[in-house]
């Protein structure tokens, strides 16, 4: 995986060029084609996963809830929480991936490590305020 890559790449953006270089170490590049279940609702999360390129779609329940896109990122509340899927991801196109397995981000810096806490807590409060009533 190439750091300077990483670096376009939102949730790495804000990382050190030292930090970069040790996530292109321990991250993965997959390609997955149109219809490819990326992961399925109630399965444990062992990875956390970066849409380098392409389209997915969020279901729940049988339903689209959301889209998502170059640059989003999903699993990484499962990974860290220790949680279970909460839906499926679905890829509408094909797509570029870049994954980072729960192992490989315990042996990552703490910056890293910091920066992906900041996203989960920004998901959350996303997540609360969605499910507020309007």
């Amino acid at each position: 995986m190439d750091a300077d890559h990483l670096k376009t790449i939102p949730l790495f953006s804000s990382l050190s060029d030292k930090a970069l270089r040790t996530v292109a170490v321990f991250a993965s590049e997959t390609s997955v084609s149109t219809g490819k279940r990326l992961v399925h609702e109630g399965d444990y999360s062992y990875d956390l996963i970066v849409i380098d390129s392409g389209t997915a779609d969020v279901i729940k329940d049988g339903e689209v809830i959301g889209s998502l896109g170059a640059g989003d990122v999903f699993g990484e509340m499962g990974v860290l929480a220790g949680a279970k899927r909460t839906a499926d991801v679905v890829a509408t196109s094909s797509m570029r991936l870049i994954t980072l397995s729960k192992w490989d981000l315990k042996r990552i810096s703490d910056e890293v490590s910091g920066q992906l806490q900041s996203l989960i807590e920004q998901r959350q409060e996303l997540n609360e305020e969605r499910a507020q009533p309007s």
